[in-house]
């Protein structure tokens, strides 16, 4: 018991540079009291004190804004920062090392008894406002964006965003390397359209990038072609358009 009491205060400095002293935690966190009362509530709850166990846990949602079902099963090292407005429903499941912050709920989507709200891998962090809602399982290591409403199974290491939630990668493929060389030969920046970004816009300029990869590759085999059959002579590609000018049959200007 001392021992979890312990490393509760220690991931509290740990992801709240706004702590001072283990005093003021012990004091005045509402997010670490909450998780203390469950333990309570919880432990009643396992040992069939159902009204006891729910009262405990309505005690603790007047003082701390927090609710969190007594049947609802939270791992090591559990951090709510800020707490107002979070709800946690009874057989959502919590891995170690989980933060939420303020007006989260972990919910249900279905009146039927059985498993009916989310389950938590480790280190997982869900942002304020954000609704995980279902039987759906977030992996270890995802991040849910602030106001996100996620529905839909979340894999290890992934973040979700927007509403519905949608699963956002790294940009960190072969495609996503050649789109980003080929915006910058044509003097393209191109910031904001990864593949990262779930951004129509984005998805458009990369459709473009792709077509002008495209049409690089057919226009260099078709002028070797060319030259291979002595039709053109031989000439260097430019190594950089920034360097070119285009000459223009314009009049000047008056």
């Amino acid at each position: 018991m001392f021992e979890r009491l312990q490393e509760d205060l220690a991931c509290v400095f740990d992801r709240d540079p706004a702590a001072r002293n283990r005093f003021e935690i012990l004091t005045l966190y509402p997010g670490f009291h909450a998780v203390l009362a469950h333990r309570l509530a919880h432990r009643l709850w396992q040992q069939h004190f159902k009204w006891l166990a729910r009262a405990v846990a309505n005690i603790a949602r007047l003082f701390t804004g927090i609710e969190i079902h007594p049947g609802a099963v939270i791992g090591r090292r559990f951090f709510i920062d800020h707490g107002m407005g979070v709800v946690i429903g009874e057989t959502a499941v919590i891995g170690d090392d989980c933060t939420l912050y303020h007006g989260v709920t972990l919910g249900g989507t279905s009146w039927q008894k059985g498993k009916r709200h989310p389950t938590l891998g480790r280190d997982v962090v869900v942002g304020a406002g954000a609704k995980v809602l279902g039987p759906i399982e977030i992996g270890d290591g995802a991040r849910i964006g602030s106001n996100a409403v996620v529905v839909k199974t979340v894999p290890a290491g992934a973040t979700a965003v927007g509403v519905p939630g949608r699963i956002i990668e790294p940009a960190s493929d072969a495609a996503a390397q050649r789109r980003a060389d080929t915006a910058k030969r044509i003097g393209f920046d191109a910031y904001g359209a990864t593949r990262d970004a779930p951004d129509p816009i984005a998805n458009a300029i990369n459709r473009m990038l792709d077509h002008i990869h495209h049409m690089d590759q057919r226009l260099e085999a078709l002028t070797l072609a060319l030259e291979h059959g002595q039709a053109v002579p031989h000439f260097e590609h430019d190594a950089d358009l920034d360097a070119v000018v285009l000459e223009t049959t314009l009049p000047p200007p008056a």
